[in-house]
């Protein structure tokens, strides 16, 4: 191979060739009085470049406010789900409505929960 080529001084040339007809050309724009013209290309630039960056994080902050982590009231399952929303449980099937961070069962109106509780049995002797 030649390292001595023209072709790679031509490549050089004509890349350093583009970027000072690019400068002469904002130079003569902002000469004429057009600079607001480069400046406001160049803003619609920056918007596109940390446009990207600033949805990212916004999202990121949303979801991280939203996720919640608990029990399904049914049958305890751990699971994650969004704030105030209604989903079921992944191992009953139950529905589950999450609201101010806290997972309820979703029952139709008129419904009343009831928790058994144990007693033990005495006898009565005469």
């Amino acid at each position: 191979m030649n390292q001595n080529s023209p072709k790679g001084l031509l490549v050089n040339i004509s890349t350093v060739q583009s970027w000072l007809f690019l400068a002469a050309l904002i130079w003569l724009l902002g000469l004429v009085g057009l600079g607001w013209l480069v400046k406001s290309f160049l803003v619609i630039v920056g918007l596109i470049l940390i446009a990207p960056i600033i949805v990212f994080l916004g999202i990121r902050w949303w979801v991280q406010r939203n996720l919640v982590q608990g029990q399904c009231p049914v049958c305890a399952y751990q699971f994650t789900g969004l704030n105030e929303t209604q989903t079921r449980c992944p191992n009953c099937s139950e529905p589950v409505k999450i609201e101010r961070r806290h997972f309820t069962r979703l029952t139709p109106p008129g419904t009343i929960d009831v928790q058994a509780v144990e007693v033990a049995a005495k006898t009565i002797e005469d």
